[in-house]
């Protein structure tokens, strides 16, 4: 396995931020992380993504990378991202890529899932091409140099008229810097395509995924990109009308902005994901995992927007929150039910008590105090339930071989 040393650029957040989330820019195939220029100058522009850490990263060859000699594949290149990104820090990120670059990020995406926040796929797809096509580009290159690729590209790069209306911008120096590339390295990256296909796994992808296409693409169209997004569960397709293969160099502001709504969204995303799995932590730990499973298993399509409330806010924010123990929540708690006579939901916090930690004395002492304040009636009814939860929990323990007496029903998951 050759896995290559790549290199790239690293800038920090523009503005402060609670949390500096890291973005991956990966270039087309005879281009260079230039190629982002326009979509980095206004995303640091917007107070949505001006925290961001951006990471761009050339391929081998192209720009600041060192060339290569030898074969190599997706899944390496996929690996020296990888290993550039863990040189910058680490940790989970979002990734885009262009054309080949968007290769690479599908593969991160695929073969790891736990490092990729989210995915943007400008001009790219799960296969691109044919096989014998890259072939005959490598052998083209070797042959004649990349500055033989010029023409093709720039008909293939930009809509008609592009280049005119621009005028030497970043169009025009793209094309200058195709004939810096190594020639080598060009083949090799090209041939990295000819046998890429991740379609098989665009199903199993589950984080939030953005296709971009240019409408004028005649490489990746904007159908075969509407195809991509429809086999990812849950990803967005635009297309981007007056653009061709290098979308986000000819349109940088919509590109910008759909990137930074997409971020944006898998942020927040990403925190509701974080207050779940907390959540979900807390609930088994205070209720069990029988009754949470009980609670699970009896979730509907109207009662699941409640069991992810009930999750991230009353498990994964209040009752993580440091500034109360558990046992001390649940005297809160039990003190709550019975003043507001939630007699259904009291047998499942009694429970919860004994799992915090509280004795049944502390617990009958609670209900006698929550007396004084909520009437004899409302903590006479609670420790009625409280003597019926000590007798199951006592007729469990006495049963020899016996299973667990099972919670009494309750509404709260």
């Amino acid at each position: 396995m050759t896995v290559p040393r790549l290199l790239g650029s690293f800038a920090p957040g523009a503005a402060p931020a609670a949390a500096n989330p890291l973005l991956v820019l990966l270039p087309s195939l005879g281009t260079t992380s230039a190629l982002w220029d326009g979509v980095v100058t206004r995303l640091r522009a917007d107070e949505r993504t001006a925290g961001l850490r951006i990471l761009r990263i050339d391929l081998p060859g192209h720009g600041a990378s060192p060339a290569i000699a030898d074969a190599i594949t997706i899944g390496e290149l996929a690996d020296a991202v990888l290993a550039v990104v863990d040189e910058a820090g680490g940790g989970a990120f979002h990734v885009a890529g262009v054309s080949l670059g968007g290769a690479i990020a599908l593969e991160l995406a695929v073969t790891h899932p736990d490092r990729v926040r989210s995915l943007v796929m400008s001009c790219s797809g799960a296969r691109i091409g044919s096989a014998q096509g890259w072939a005959d580009r490598a052998a083209s290159v070797r042959a004649s140099g990349t500055a033989s690729l010029v023409t093709g590209s720039a008909s293939r790069w930009f809509a008609p008229g592009f280049l005119e209306r621009e005028g030497g911008g970043p169009g025009a120096r793209s094309l200058t810097t195709l004939v810096d590339v190594d020639d080598e390295s060009y083949a090799r990256c090209a041939e990295t395509l000819a046998d890429f296909d991740r379609t098989a796994d665009l199903g199993g992808l589950r984080m939030p995924t953005l296709a971009i296409s240019g409408g004028l693409d005649a490489v990746t169209t904007p159908a075969s990109m509407e195809d991509f997004a429809d086999a990812v569960p849950g990803a967005r397709h635009v297309a981007l009308d007056g653009a061709s293969h290098l979308a986000v160099l000819e349109e940088p502001a919509a590109a910008a902005e759909l990137i930074a709504q997409h971020l944006d969204r898998a942020e927040r995303g990403g925190a509701a994901s974080v207050a779940r799995d907390r959540g979900m932590r807390v609930r088994r730990d205070v209720l069990g995992d029988a009754h949470v499973d009980r609670a699970i298993a009896a979730t509907t399509p109207e009662t699941a927007a409640f069991q992810d409330f009930v999750t991230r806010y009353a498990w994964g924010d209040i009752w993580a929150r440091p500034s109360l123990s558990r046992r001390e929540r649940s005297i809160a708690t039990l003190a709550s039910l019975t003043t507001g006579g939630h007699e259904n939901e009291i047998a499942m916090h009694v429970r919860a008590a004994r799992r915090n930690g509280l004795t049944r004395d502390e617990i009958a002492e609670v209900l006698l105090h929550t007396a004084l304040y909520a009437g004899l009636p409302a903590s006479n009814s609670a420790l009625a339930i409280m003597r019926a939860v000590f007798a199951e929990q006592d007729a469990a323990t006495s049963a020899p071989d016996g299973p667990a007496a099972p919670d009494t029903p309750d509404q709260t998951p």
